[in-house]
């Protein structure tokens, strides 16, 4: 029965001849490819295109090896190195070591080959698909610091209240009103009647009761 293929041709004709970065989806599409940095993402595919068929556990990401193909900040290549590893995307089997002795790394979405010189502890702690369990948080490229976090003003409890209690101010209230000197009742002797007549006019009213 057809099936739209042509059993007699070998290979995959729709794309270029050569090899290829066999990178699975599951790679991809996990939460923790999504947080890697940019040259992060382009070093993974770098380390990647080392492996032929039995060499996972030798790939480099030697300044000397990244030169040539186009890399030229070490500080770069420095923190996207770091990014993979603490994201599980590739396991360091050889620590590199100056004058000339560059490390090795494995990728781990593939079994990791059994290849003499890997230094003690490598092969058991190989964790394969590490990169589907990380929980590591991206870094920021400001502060240096995880970007998820408490938020440096919000994430301080509140201010504890005065120790000392705050206290009013008042002055003492007066038991009578202010009266001016000229409202206060004064003596006045009526000549015709004899008697003492108390004045609480206003001023201008009390020179014309005196007038008169």
């Amino acid at each position: 029965m057809a099936n739209g293929r042509n059993r007699s041709t070998k290979g995959d004709t729709g794309r270029d001849a050569g090899g290829f970065v066999a990178l699975p989806w599951s790679v991809m599409d996990c939460p923790a490819y999504a947080r890697l940095s940019h040259p992060a993402k382009a070093l993974l595919f770098d380390i990647a295109r080392q492996f032929v068929r039995d060499n996972n556990g030798r790939l480099l990401a030697s300044r000397a090896y990244l030169a040539k193909r186009g890399w030229r900040s070490p500080d770069v290549i420095a923190r996207a190195k770091n990014d993979l590893i603490e994201n599980g995307f590739i396991h360091e089997t050889v620590k590199g070591h100056r004058p000339n002795k560059a490390s090795w790394f494995a990728v781990t979405w593939r079994t990791l080959d059994r290849l003499p010189g890997y230094d003690a502890g490598a092969v058991e702690c190989f964790e394969r698909g590490a990169y589907q369990k990380s929980t590591v948080l991206s870094t920021s490229p400001v502060l240096g610091r995880h970007s998820i976090g408490m938020s440096p003003v919000l994430g301080r409890p509140p201010p504890s209240t005065s120790p000392v209690p705050i206290r009013g101010v008042f002055d003492p209230l007066s038991s009578t009103s202010p009266v001016h000197h000229l409202d206060m009742p004064s003596p006045a002797i009526n000549s015709e009647q004899g008697i003492y007549k108390r004045l609480t006019a206003k001023p201008a009213n009390l020179f014309t009761n005196l007038i008169h």
